[in-house]
């Protein structure tokens, strides 16, 4: 069947699988239908999660009117990833890669030989669609004429593949010579400017005099010891005792304990196991190899995964590529199987005294200024000093006794009122509004709102 632009994912996957796509079956079904395709074969909750993003990034690799730097940057992605794995689960298959396939097939039909597989070029997407087109793991019904030609032979660039154990041998080597450089640095004895070894006072192995030989014996005998009978033990020493640690001075309450940054939302789906949940993929400007960040594959950047409780109460398509206001220092949490690393703050209308949360919103996004970056601090005004803990003690309930204080002014900001919060004890009036440094974060339109 044709991959032309007239043809849509659902038509070409029943063209395929019509047994698993009925006539009633929408795009928005698609992320749930692998099992369904390839019923021999298990998903954990992570794999579904990555499924339904993967299904996110082909559609995007496939707008036209995308910037060109950027969709170089994907496609670099994209085969940077697949360069260790054969499907994009690693060895599964799933609904992503026919997608992937659907969206990208047209396209390489028009690279060229340098794109293919020149030395910049995208040799792994290139292995991947050939691989999706002719495996009998998909089965995929294609006519000769829709599929990619791919010369397995026109390779323009050939990439050494490294060698697992020359690669462990090569740091061995560099280790040891590292470790001989140190202990000839440490076994060399500084001499005096202008001076000899032996002006300086040194002895030198050549210039000492030959030793006395020792008169030989014909039945030579050890020398007899006498034993020493308090040698064979140890002495025992008193360990000197250690001095306790001074525990750490406990910082004063205040809003700035608690770990406020600009965050991107790379992208979020709908939480598989959660009818309440969306699962989103947040930039919040972590170094790599921070503890409960991850690195997303499509964009390089260190990640935090966040369940927040906002479907049916925000739209997905508000929660694409946007930026927020996080929480990053509570403890993470894991919610129906996945663990989330972060708080997307948001704001809702304020309780009357007696009335119940049902839950039905309306709920607003808290936005930064325009211009504010991913990892840029956030902070209210006249509490900035101090600096955020590293986790916040649940014990300690630093987050559950601030938060009363989040509120939106009249004018839509987002501000702390100290008066809210009992343990500070104030009785100044006014709010100090949450900002960057180059401005204020607001919401759309509560006013006097709860915000958490």
């Amino acid at each position: 069947m044709s991959t032309s632009a007239s043809t849509t994912s659902i038509d070409f996957l029943r063209q395929s699988y019509p047994s698993a796509i009925s006539s009633n079956t929408s795009e928005a079904d698609i992320a749930h239908i692998s099992n369904t395709i390839f019923p021999n074969t298990t998903y954990t909750d992570n794999e579904k999660v990555e499924t339904t993003q993967w299904l996110t990034t082909s559609s995007r690799l496939a707008t036209p009117d995308e910037d060109e730097a950027k969709h170089a940057e994907r496609l670099g992605s994209l085969n940077i990833h697949l360069s260790t794995r054969t499907t994009l689960l690693g060895t599964k298959p799933s609904v992503a890669d026919i997608a992937l396939y659907f969206r990208l097939a047209p396209a390489l039909k028009n690279w060229t030989a340098e794109e293919r597989t020149g030395e910049h070029g995208y040799h792994n997407i290139v292995r991947f669609i050939d691989f999706v087109q002719n495996a009998p793991l998909f089965g995929l019904s294609l006519k000769a004429e829709d599929k990619v030609e791919i010369d397995v032979d026109q390779v323009k660039f050939i990439r050494k593949p490294v060698d697992p154990k020359e690669e462990k041998e090569r740091k061995k080597k560099e280790k040891a010579a590292v470790t001989a450089s140190v202990h000839e640095g440490n076994d060399r004895t500084s001499l005096p400017i202008g001076k000899s070894k032996n002006q300086a006072g040194i002895k030198s192995n050549k210039a000492a005099a030959p030793a006395t030989p020792e008169p030989f014996t014909e039945n030579p005998q050890p020398p007899i010891s006498t034993p020493n009978p308090t040698s064979s033990k140890k002495e025992k020493r008193e360990k000197p005792a250690k001095t306790p640690k001074a525990p750490a001075a406990e910082q004063p309450l205040t809003p700035s304990l608690i770990d406020l940054r600009v965050g991107h939302i790379l992208r979020a789906i709908p939480h598989p196991n959660a009818d309440s949940l969306y699962v989103s993929t947040i930039a919040c400007g972590d170094p790599p190899d921070t503890p409960n960040t991850s690195l997303d594959e499509l964009t390089g950047q260190t990640v935090r995964t966040v369940c927040s409780g906002l479907n049916g109460l925000i739209p997905l398509a508000e929660l694409q590529d946007r930026n927020i206001v996080a929480v990053c220092n509570l403890k993470p949490v894991t919610m129906r199987g996945i663990k989330s690393a972060a708080m997307v703050l948001a704001a809702s209308p304020r309780l009357a005294p007696g009335e119940e949360d049902a839950h039905k919103g309306p709920v607003e996004l808290v936005s930064p200024p325009s211009n504010a970056v991913a990892g840029e601090r956030v902070y209210f005004e006249g509490w900035q000093a101090g600096d955020p803990e590293p986790v916040l003690n649940p014990k300690k309930k630093i987050w559950e006794t601030l938060q009363p204080g989040f509120t939106t002014t009249e004018s839509s900001e987002v501000g702390f009122d100290a008066k809210a919060v009992e343990a500070l004890k104030t009785k100044e009036d006014g709010v100090g509004k949450l900002r960057t440094k180059s401005g204020v974060c607001v919401v759309t339109s509560l006013k006097g709102a709860v915000v958490r």
